[in-house]
């Protein structure tokens, strides 16, 4: 269980004292910081609130699913995230570091697959690996070898000299993994990764995805409205409406709801009288 905020400050109080570490090193490296921390997050496109105080915690080493209906406010929580829109109200740390006070830190630990394709669709799979890791400073020797490491961990490694515009969906979307993961981040997130990739596609990214997790350590969280994506040894952040509504464990979930599986807890969560239309995502 993570530590409770206040030991956690007294962790990094003592290790400073300490000379074990300081400055921005210690955000990362205190283990009681979560990967990504959101709290009392409110965002509104003019009177419209897509979120409305959100607050939740990924744990390091997890892979949590973000699950929400088409506009639940999945995809602006992301955006946040990633600094494509301003937090204006609430705080969002990655491993410790503020977005808005520390955005360098925080995003140099971050990895990020949009919801669009973003691929240079006239470049070969390396040739888009390596302009994404100039973009980070990675020297030309560092790019090379990570390139080959990730495109062989997303079993790409035959495809790396093919124009992207050659590949099938799959495929382009574990380029997109692969890209993402090319500085080494410590906390990956997918906007809806799966989405328009047919079964096969779908178990595949999801596949690779969890072996990251458990080979690597890395924290996973990524978007879907797609319940049989979630298994029972993911943990689950349920979005709707713009606000959090169950947090922990799929099993955990689904026995707080009384529910047999997934889609179960998901329907009683997200169940409204007033509302005869709410029902769960296929």
């Amino acid at each position: 269980m993570l530590a409770s905020r206040a030991s956690c400050e007294a962790q990094k109080r003592l290790l400073r004292r300490a000379g074990k570490i300081d400055g921005k090193a210690l955000l990362s490296e205190v283990a009681c910081e979560p990967a990504l921390s959101i709290e009392h997050v409110t965002h509104a496109y003019g009177e419209r609130v897509a979120l409305d105080d959100v607050s939740f915690t990924v744990a390091r080493g997890s892979c949590t699913a973000l699950l929400g209906l088409n506009g639940a406010g999945k995809t602006t929580l992301f955006s946040l995230v990633t600094r494509l829109f301003a937090a204006r109200q609430g705080q969002i740390r990655v491993l410790g570091f503020d977005i808005n006070r520390d955005p360098g830190e925080a995003l140099r630990r971050l990895g990020v697959v949009f919801q669009a394709r973003t691929l240079d669709l006239d470049l070969s799979v390396t040739q888009n690996l390596r302009y994404h890791a100039a973009l980070h400073g990675l020297g030309a020797g560092e790019a090379k070898a990570r390139a080959a490491e990730v495109l062989a961990r997303m079993e790409l490694s035959a495809r790396a000299g093919e124009k992207a515009r050659n590949l099938s969906g799959g495929q382009m979307r574990r380029v997109e993994i692969a890209r993402a993961l090319l500085h080494s981040p410590r906390l990956l997130v997918l906007d809806e990764p799966t989405v328009g990739l047919d079964i096969n596609a779908r178990a595949s990214i999801l596949r690779h995805l969890r072996e990251l997790v458990a080979q690597t350590g890395l924290t996973v969280l990524w978007a879907t409205h797609l319940l049989d994506e979630v298994n029972a040894t993911d943990e689950v952040v349920v979005l709707h409406k713009g606000h959090i509504l169950a947090t922990g464990s799929t099993e955990s979930v689904i026995e707080a709801q009384r529910a047999k599986d997934i889609g179960g807890a998901f329907a009683s969560l997200i169940a409204d009288p007033s509302d005869a239309s709410a029902q769960a995502p296929s």
